[in-house]
């Protein structure tokens, strides 16, 4: 598996083996349902079993692993009614957040959340799907924290967290994680331009349009 290769580099061996299983995860090469022993990633990573243990912890604080007792740890399953569980839940709160915040953001807010959204656009044409979530999940985020909602924010990162454990990678060869990134700029603008209902209804058409091809890239389809 090529995300599960040596690590090296100065970076503290727990980031880096977090990194590199949160690579593997996205790429599917660490399969939903199945139990991974600590030792034996390790052992492909070319370290000691603790720092991959400890990433195993902090990926299982994020839902995307679960503990096994005397075994490791098995990757979280997760099924199309949870993933519509999740979009359900996470339409009903960004929607009119963000129509909210297009009403009530200034525009030096909002136009300090370009950089993000152009990072995405070429996260997806460089093919970067760590950087891609990367900036996918800081663009939403701070665009909802602009409605002053801590505990908003929270709630969608976590929904996020557990709803992405599989699929870009299909997505990104079939040529249809650009246009999906692009949607990002879009509903950027308008937002700035104070187009609320613009805005909510982008932000609607973007969750659906997520949702959907995260169905076609559900194990088993």
């Amino acid at each position: 598996m090529q995300h599960l290769g040596p690590i090296t580099g100065q970076e503290r061996l727990r980031d880096r083996a977090a990194h590199a299983l949160r690579a593997a995860l996205i790429a599917g090469e660490l399969r939903p349902g199945t139990v991974y022993s600590a030792p034996a990633l390790a052992a492909g990573f070319g370290i000691s079993a603790t720092p991959v243990r400890e990433a195993m912890l902090d990926l299982a604080r994020e839902g995307l692993v679960e503990p096994v007792r005397n075994k490791g740890f098995r990757v979280t399953e997760v099924s199309e009614r949870d993933l519509d569980q999740f979009a359900e839940i996470r339409a009903l709160i960004e929607v009119p957040t963000v129509g909210r915040v297009a009403r009530t953001a200034s525009r030096e807010q909002l136009a300090a959340l370009r950089p993000l959204a152009e990072a995405i656009v070429t996260a997806a044409r460089a093919h970067d799907l760590i950087g891609y979530l990367e900036a996918d999940r800081r663009f939403h985020l701070d665009l909802l924290a602009l409605s002053g909602n801590a505990r908003l924010v929270e709630t969608v990162g976590d929904l996020r967290k557990r709803s992405r454990l599989y699929g870009l990678t299909g997505l990104d060869e079939r040529g249809e994680l650009l246009p999906s990134a692009q949607e990002h700029l879009e509903l950027l603008d308008l937002a700035l331009a104070g187009d609320a209902a613009g805005a909510q209804a982008c932000m609607a058409r973007h969750l659906g349009h997520v949702r959907s091809l995260w169905a076609r890239t559900a194990p088993g389809r």
